[in-house]
């Protein structure tokens, strides 16, 4: 079992920053692919940034060039940096963990961390 423990959210006026931060307690954080996600009042939880094992990223068209994820192994932590925030991006954001093998595929989700963007 993986617990993962986010941190980072509040409120911010548009154009702020803020940067979520999520530690897991995996034994071999390095080996899975981490995610977060979001969802706003009303919507379906949508993947907003993605980071392989191996460091590859993919991101939601409506976040590139404002979001960085990245991952430091040596603490188990992956980060979500956001910039140039928008109302549109108030949602609860999700951390997620995912690995899959030939036999099983464990996927974990952290408590939740809210973000508000309002002036």
């Amino acid at each position: 079992q993986v617990q993962l423990v986010e941190s980072g959210g509040g409120l911010v006026q548009p154009g702020g920053s803020l940067r979520l931060s999520c530690v897991a307690s995996a034994s071999r954080f390095s080996t899975y692919a981490m995610g977060w996600y979001r969802q706003a009042p009303g919507k379906q939880r949508e993947l907003v940034a993605s980071i392989t094992s191996g460091g590859s990223t993919n991101y939601e068209d409506s976040v590139k060039g404002r979001f960085t994820i990245s991952r430091d192994n040596a603490k188990n932590t992956v980060y979500l940096q956001m910039n140039s925030l928008k109302p549109e991006d108030t949602a609860v954001y999700y951390c997620n963990a995912h690995k899959a093998s030939a036999f099983t595929t464990y996927n974990y989700w952290g408590q939740g961390s809210q973000v508000t963007v309002s002036s």
